[in-house]
């Protein structure tokens, strides 16, 4: 008897897991090399009868849709339907997700690969002032951009936190409906019209023709403020009304509660949805074209004279070409690549300051 009962742990322990109702780990990604090998081996046997190039993109869609079917139809029989239909509806998501980063990916090793050409001590420490055919940089256009980023961020962000703080603690009624509608108006308009606002305004006081930085900035600062007061107000909304009445309860005031219970609370996702409106207006073109203009030198006034920013030095660089080609495609390429670094930089800062100033744990 003792030897049947410690034999009976040896043989379910032996039992093959294709058995048991659940495929093993490695079965789905098995079946996924499998798929992709036989239909890319397929294409290559047809596109050298055919001797023409094979269609990569077409093998890889093939394969897909091969593994779906294989996969769907093994899980049913092993695994059961519920499972069968998961797994189906798991590997429409992940080739959804890797359709989106194919994109992505070829944007950035792109930009990686063309940039690298033009980037050297030269374009960080000199402008295009004077400078004809090869030579010169893009300090000129990288400061352009951080000064009338940063006062469009100046302007925006308190009005847009505040707007999502009235209408989340405050606004009740018409006018907060009101507010709402018109963020959503916002969000939608193009930015060649915020360019144009702005151009409109400052011509009625400096007459026609004028471009400053500061126009920019605000021109900008229209893009961005419906950005920030809607993922402030989402945050803001998240934070639970609990910790808010535990504030009252102690007799603290509405604005101190505000200030030092909801904002600190949702200080994470306020900072991401700030750095979001940032990198969605820091490459714009057109808005600063009509605005800040074209410059060649230097310029660190946003109150006067044109101001270069990096979207349009890589325009301008790209569709005046000159002689030599390369050394404007270049210059072109690396104002790309500086300002998707720059981008990313201002990312991982706003990371670095949500985590600092996120409540910690146990408090």
């Amino acid at each position: 008897m003792s030897l049947a009962t410690a034999e009976a742990p040896t043989r379910l322990a032996t039992t093959s897991s294709l058995t048991n109702g659940r495929l093993p780990g490695w079965a789905p990604w098995t079946l996924l090399g499998v798929s992709l090998l036989t239909s890319f081996a397929v294409f290559g046997i047809l596109a050298m009868s055919n001797q023409t190039a094979p269609n990569y993109g077409g093998a890889a869609v093939v394969g897909i849709v091969l593994y779906l079917v294989l996969i769907t139809m093994i899980s049913s029989i092993v695994e059961g339907r519920r499972k069968a239909t998961d797994r189906l509806v798991t590997g429409v998501v992940g080739t959804a997700f890797a359709i989106a980063m194919i994109p992505l990916v070829s944007v950035a090793w792109t930009v990686i690969q063309n940039g690298v050409a033009g980037i050297n001590a030269e374009f960080f420490n000199s402008s295009m002032r004077n400078i004809v055919g090869e030579g010169g940089g893009a300090l000129h256009a990288i400061t352009g951009t951080l000064l009338i980023t940063l006062a469009a961020a100046i302007i925006s962000i308190p009005i847009g936190l505040f707007t999502a703080i009235y209408l989340i603690e405050y606004g009740r009624g018409s006018i907060a409906r009101g507010i709402t509608f018109l963020v959503d108006v916002m969000t939608g308009i193009p930015s060649i019209v915020a360019g144009l606002f702005a151009y409109a305004v400052f011509a009625l006081f400096f007459g026609p023709g004028v471009r400053m930085g500061i126009m920019g900035a605000i021109a900008l600062a229209v893009l961005m403020i419906p950005v920030v007061v809607r993922s402030s107000e989402e945050m803001l909304r998240l934070v639970p009304n609990e910790l808010r009445e535990a504030s009252y309860a102690l007799g603290v005031p509405k604005w101190l509660t505000i200030l030092k219970v909801v904002l600190p609370t949702s200080i994470a996702g306020i900072t991401t949805g700030i750095m979001l409106s940032i990198a969605r207006v820091i490459g714009e073109t057109a808005p600063l074209l009509i605005t800040a203009g074209v410059a060649t030198s230097m310029n660190y006034s946003l109150t006067e004279g044109r101001m270069m920013t990096l979207p349009v030095f890589a325009y301008t660089q790209y569709m005046n070409q000159g002689i030599p080609q390369f050394a404007y495609i270049d210059r072109a390429w690396a104002a790309a690549l500086v300002l998707i670094v720059i981008v990313m930089v201002l990312n991982l800062l706003a990371r670095l300051i949500a985590k600092i100033f996120a409540p910690k744990n146990g408090r």
